[in-house]
């Protein structure tokens, strides 16, 4: 026995979907990746794609689609929550069945289906090809049917001599019943290793992601003020342990560990997998509302990723600083890369759609603390760019939308610029008399959305 296959990752089964043709080259280059587990699907044109989703999905591990069509009706008819891999006709593959074609009909007229527009352009660039007319299927609309692209390429062909570019076998085989010149582009096996590679690498991180520990802390806005509302300890007693059954009931959810570290501040330890799932994505936090709504408290709520308890606690900290900072009733979640995603005060898919999460890696918020901007400046700067797609700014329009003084604006401008978050870019000549007003563009944001 190979040594190497003692000491290798747990087996992964992958679901390949593949007309007959393929079945023997994916097969052989499957060989050169031992810990895929392969289970074949083999498409033709009776196949019911919607039961083999079903079936496929149950068993693997993640799925590989060999033929851009079935790929995308695949996608129409599943919400897949394994990932979902197609081979693209990109490469190699793509530049052999345009040297073919070259080579037995010349170049100076095709039309193209499944395949990328810009690939195919691309490598006729590399073949020195210059004068020739493309023409594209774009019907990629929920039923794309097999007949509509045959349609396209017979018409093509019997109005402007086309030869025809397919990704898809059985359109291959129509077209050449009808005696019309085409070529099936099928991967290479250089393709395949690339797709397959992605593959193995998406299962890996997603399983090691899956089991990553999740450390989160709960503190109660303004407990102490909340406290002095109620006459008698017995009551505040009583909402303690209001509390406490909601934060259980909670903790349960996520399949998790809830611990009370204080009077005022709760910890819970869970794993990402689950937490990913119950918050969808990181969008929603129902226990926000629902301690609002039923008890009337607000909770600050930090989160932490990490692949150790340590780490994952340290991040939850620094997360909790910022739903503090921010007035609290939000959620900020610090990632193991230490980027920061947040304010996650989503309670309703409406609310959502208006605002967007905002995302900022580590080193630019170390900047900005440093230079006096706080998590409720960066968010509230961040969402009105999101909202409007404006980034420049006078210290007036600063001021308005932070709700501070303009004496106050200008301050914290020349601390900004100095931290080389924002510079100046011009200036907004005023009607009556005065000095121009200097604009500012928020660099900061712009440099964040090119990371």
């Amino acid at each position: 026995m190979n040594l190497k296959a003692v000491t290798m990752d747990p087996e992964i089964t992958i679901g390949v979907i593949t007309p007959d043709a393929l079945v023997e080259q994916i097969k052989e280059t499957l060989k050169a990746f031992p810990n895929f587990k392969p289970i074949f699907y083999i498409i033709n044109p009776d196949t019911v794609l919607a039961e083999a989703m079903n079936d496929l999905e149950q068993d693997a591990d993640v799925l590989m689609f060999m033929e851009y069509h079935q790929y995308h009706l695949a996608k129409q008819l599943t919400d897949f929550s394994i990932p979902v891999h197609l081979v693209p006709l990109m490469g190699t593959g793509l530049y052999r069945s345009l040297f073919l074609i070259k080579n037995s009909h010349g170049l100076k007229k095709l039309s193209v289906d499944t395949v990328e527009k810009k690939y195919v352009e691309q490598i006729l660039f590399e073949l020195e090809e210059t004068d020739y007319q493309l023409t594209v299927f774009h019907d990629h609309s929920k039923s794309m049917l097999i007949t509509d692209i045959i349609d396209f390429h017979r018409t093509n062909h019997q109005e402007n001599g086309t030869v025809a570019i397919t990704g898809i076998q059985e359109v291959s085989i129509r077209l050449t019943e009808l005696n019309i010149p085409n070529e099936w582009v099928t991967p290479t096996q250089q393709d395949m290793i690339v797709s397959l590679e992605r593959a193995l690498l998406a299962t890996t991180t997603r399983r090691n992601k899956e089991s990553q520990i999740v450390f989160g802390l709960i503190d109660i806005d303004n407990f102490k003020k909340i406290i002095e509302r109620y006459p008698s300890e017995h009551d505040v007693q009583l909402l303690k342990l209001q509390i406490q059954q909601m934060l259980l009931n909670y903790t349960k959810q996520l399949d998790g560990h809830l611990i009370n570290i204080g009077s005022e501040e709760y910890s819970f330890i869970t794993t990402r997998g689950i937490f990913e799932r119950e918050t969808r994505g990181y969008k929603f936090i129902p226990l926000l509302n629902e301690t609002k709504s039923e008890i009337g408290i607000t909770l600050s709520i930090g989160v932490g990723f990490g692949s150790t308890a340590a780490e994952a606690g340290s991040h939850a900290r620094f997360a909790m600083r910022q739903s503090k900072e921010l007035g609290g009733n939000v959620c900020y979640i610090v990632r193991e890369d230490r980027s920061v995603l947040g304010p996650v005060d989503i309670t309703t898919d409406t609310h959502y759609e208006r605002y967007d999460l905002s995302i900022t890696d580590a080193e630019l918020l170390e900047k900005a603390e440093k230079s006096g901007m706080s998590a409720t400046y960066m968010t509230k700067l961040m969402a009105r760019v999101a909202k409007y797609n404006k980034y420049d700014y006078t210290a007036q329009e600063l001021a308005s939308t932070l709700d501070i003084t303009i004496r106050s604006a200008h301050r914290i401008l020349l601390k900004w610029m100095d931290g080389e978050l924002v510079d100046i870019v011009g200036e907004e000549k005023v009607t009556h008399k005065g000095r121009p007003r200097r604009i500012y563009r928020l660099s900061f944001i712009i440099d964040a959305e090119k990371e």
